[in-house]
């Protein structure tokens, strides 16, 4: 029986699959995550998850593996992880009362087929004010999140809307995604095991 292989080091993506009762192992896939200007945020997601899924299937060459990457776009512009609190500020600002969207790409490979596909949600934040985001900002909640904010958390707070899937935001279509597993024989576990 196959295993699924999570290259991913996301808290989030890991919590998703268990709240699925898949059973899965994480491999952190530690590939360049460069790419190139000129690919439109679907393009940028597929591609990487795409690259983080066969990093890590390599080493499990009789197992599935699952990639995903999420980035978060404003005005055609790609808004990745905030570097500096003063990054994460200047991002939020940007996103105060306006829509945005996220984009979350999902590759699934084995041995013997691969798929890609990616999911789009729209964000609308509140006008927020100066105090309000650094108020956020300073619960470091912010770090190593693209956009400079978790909707899972206290950053559920910003947001006005939302338009599309909720856990594409949180960083996996999981609906989704569960059913492409089903394809490749990965299922859920029994939750009496």
């Amino acid at each position: 029986m196959k295993r699924l292989i999570l290259a991913s080091g996301s808290p989030r993506r890991k919590e998703l699959l268990e709240t699925a009762h898949l059973p899965f192992i994480i491999q952190k896939s530690s590939v360049n995550e460069n790419i190139s200007d000129e690919y439109t945020p679907a393009e940028i997601v597929e591609q990487l998850s795409l690259r983080k899924a066969k990093d890590i299937a390599q080493y499990y060459p009789d197992d599935v593996v699952l990639g995903s990457d999420t980035v978060v776009v404003y005005d055609g512009q790609v808004l990745g992880k905030p570097k500096s609190d003063e990054d994460a500020y200047e991002t939020l600002s940007k996103l105060s009362g306006k829509t945005h969207q996220v984009y979350t790409g999902v590759a699934i490979i084995s041995e013997e087929r691969e798929i890609c596909f990616h999911e789009a949600t729209e964000v609308t934040f509140w006008t927020l004010t100066s105090e309000e985001i650094k108020e956020y900002v300073s619960l470091g909640e912010c770090k190593d999140k693209a956009g400079s904010y978790g909707i899972q958390g206290y950053g559920s707070t910003l947001v006005k809307q939302i338009n599309g899937d909720y856990f594409n935001v949180v960083g996996l279509p999981i609906s989704r995604t569960v059913r492409e597993l089903k394809s490749f024989d990965i299922t859920k576990r029994s939750v009496t095991e």
